[in-house]
């Protein structure tokens, strides 16, 4: 601001700084930042340059640093602050589904961080494998398989710095999972068996016993029965058949004709003892 008087007339003329920025401009071997503004600076301003709240340099509108930092960096113009560039920070990776990934399903991992300019380049990696496996923010992994589980991470990268994630560990659910299911149903197949044969048991022998006093009345029948006396009806030979009559005509015909033998004594009549004598 600059105040100046002409006679009884009070001029004031204000001068301000904005949309003060930084530009980030890099190489192969360093990053140079560029402290720039909107508006015309007269008058050799004076520049001010801060690393982490620090004063690094001043005078100059540039600064150059060689290495990739996590450092922040802002220009300083009149007393008027730039907006801090630095790299990524807080870079973290979510996992959906979370938790354990059946096997044959999808994955999707995301990841995310803080950082001006805004990260322009993500790199994932599956741990103890040296090549990536993707690039981009999100990685899916469809039709997930046994050999896909392990920690995956991401790299985010600016033009200030790059930050790798804290790996996040992928557990899939496979054959194991299968097996375990399988050997939980033989158990209660088990059980069910062992709880069930005792009743089988039972029932065998008291059906068994039923069938063993069936078997017993009929080599033992009842004579008084109904079956018992259709059994004889069909032994009787009067009942079975009409020649049982004509024979027994013609055998009491033979006994008429055959004719009567006068029996002889005996020899035990011829042998009678004699008489004891009893004197």
């Amino acid at each position: 601001m600059v105040l100046r008087t002409a006679g009884s007339v009070l001029v004031v003329f204000l001068w301000s700084v904005t949309d003060l920025q930084v530009k980030v401009t890099t190489t192969w071997w360093s990053t140079t930042l560029t402290c720039s503004t909107t508006c015309t600076l007269t008058g050799n301003p004076t520049y001010t340059w801060y690393r982490n709240s620090k004063i690094v340099q001043e005078f100059s509108p540039s600064y150059t640093f060689y290495f990739k930092t996590e450092d922040s960096f802002y220009c300083a113009v009149k007393g008027i602050n730039s907006p801090a560039v630095y790299g990524p920070k807080n870079t973290s990776v979510s996992v959906s589904p979370s938790g354990e990934i059946v096997e044959g399903s999808s994955v999707t991992l995301t990841c995310s961080s803080d950082a001006n300019p805004p990260v322009d380049k993500y790199t994932w990696y599956k741990k103890n494998v040296t090549s990536p496996k993707a690039s981009g923010q999100s990685y899916s992994i469809t039709n997930i398989i046994s050999e896909d589980r392990g920690e995956y991470y991401c790299e985010a990268q600016n033009t200030i710095a790059s930050k790798n994630s804290v790996a996040q560990m992928i557990i899939v659910a496979g054959k194991q999972t299968s097996v375990l299911t399988a050997a939980v149903g033989i158990t209660v197949f088990i059980l069910v068996l062992i709880l069930f044969l005792p009743c089988f048991m039972w029932f065998r022998r008291s059906t068994g016993g039923s069938d063993v006093t069936a078997d017993t009345q009929s080599v033992h029948p009842d004579p008084n029965s109904d079956s018992n006396m259709d059994m004889y009806t069909a032994l009787n030979m009067k009942t079975r058949s009409p020649e049982y009559d004509t024979l027994a005509n013609v055998r009491d015909s033979s006994s008429d004709t055959v004719p009567q033998i006068d029996a002889e004594p005996s020899d035990y009549e011829n042998c009678r003892e004699p008489p004891y004598n009893l004197d």
